[in-house]
């Protein structure tokens, strides 16, 4: 068996270090183009301009994105002060420029210190978020600016790594819909003087990092020696944050036709005790083999039913 036929039948995350002017879709195309039509996805997109971490997801592992883009993720960003971009970035149209030389240290480390936390953020015009059905990219594209409310965010890490010049280099550990662009825009702002994201790599998105990621050409040379199925992550390792429920043999063949869990079906947690379960949190399902059939969801009172909220195994195995 090829590798191609092989992969087939492998499910599981692909840690891609994406690199400079691909999109995340060129990424998925060029992968599923690799395994020769195995069904390919993402979760967390990245923009062309933007590098690092983009979780592939592999087969099965498609069904688990709505989990992976959950994850908080961390950035290296770059802001450069004093020029606004219409698309707060540096592939955008220069809209204003300002003088930064009056700017202190201890003004940039005061005014980066303001947007640590929960903060409220505006989408940008350039983005994929959609008003009236409509993504505001196209309005943006179009010539409109639509109104669109803000959104809670929480920038749980932001560090100026450096300065040099006009430019701030940044450590930012965010949540999911953060924009680090609309974040350095907004640095700008509060500072006076405008400003834009000059650069952005991703170096980890929840526990998968860019030290474990294969640019595209790993990719291809590692397809090339049959060797890719060696760098996939399981669905079980990929969710290894959640909560673990084991059940017995007649209950995992329920939980595979979608049958919620009773807790006293439950022969055992792991990472957690049942008494600890949070109400709506993920919970992985496993058989007596140690197989991940399912995902669930924890009740909102002790001692309720595991409701399966994710089948993860055929029902015929």
């Amino acid at each position: 068996m090829d590798l191609a036929q092989s992969c087939a039948v492998v499910d599981g995350v692909l840690i891609i270090k994406k690199e400079l002017g691909w999109t995340s879709h060129d990424v998925v195309a060029k992968v599923r183009h690799l395994l020769g039509g195995v069904k390919v996805g993402h979760a967390g997109t990245l923009d062309p301009a933007a590098t690092g971490v983009l979780p592939v997801l592999i087969g099965r592992g498609t069904r688990i994105a709505e989990y992976l883009v959950e994850w908080d993720k961390e950035y290296c960003a770059v802001l450069r002060l004093g020029e606004t971009t219409d698309t707060q970035d540096a592939t955008g149209t220069v809209l204003a420029k300002q003088a930064t030389e009056h700017l202190t240290s201890a003004a940039i480390h005061e005014a980066v210190g303001r947007f640590l936390g929960p903060i409220e953020q505006v989408p940008p015009m350039y983005s994929a978020v959609k008003v009236a059905g409509v993504p505001l990219y196209k309005s943006a594209r179009a010539g409109k600016t639509i109104a669109r409310d803000a959104r809670t965010i929480v920038i749980h890490t932001l560090e100026v790594v450096g300065i040099e010049g006009r430019d701030v280099a940044l450590r930012i550990v965010c949540s999911k819909g953060t924009y680090v662009r609309t974040l350095c825009a907004d640095i700008g702002a509060a500072l006076g003087v405008g400003g834009h994201m000059l650069a952005l790599e991703r170096t980890r998105v929840g526990p998968l990092t860019i030290e474990q990621a294969l640019t595209i050409d790993e990719v291809a040379t590692r397809h090339a020696l049959g060797r890719l199925g060696d760098d996939l992550l399981s669905l079980d390792l990929s969710l290894s944050r959640f909560a673990l429920a084991v059940v017995d043999e007649q209950t995992a063949d329920r939980v595979r036709h979608g049958a919620p869990v009773p807790a006293g079906k439950i022969l055992r947690w792991e990472g957690t005790a049942a008494g600890e379960c949070q109400p709506h949190m993920p919970v992985r399902i496993h058989d007596i083999d140690g197989r991940l059939i399912a995902i669930g969801k924890c009740p909102a009172n002790a001692g309720d039913a595991l409701k399966v909220e994710k089948v993860l195994i055929d029902q015929d195995v």
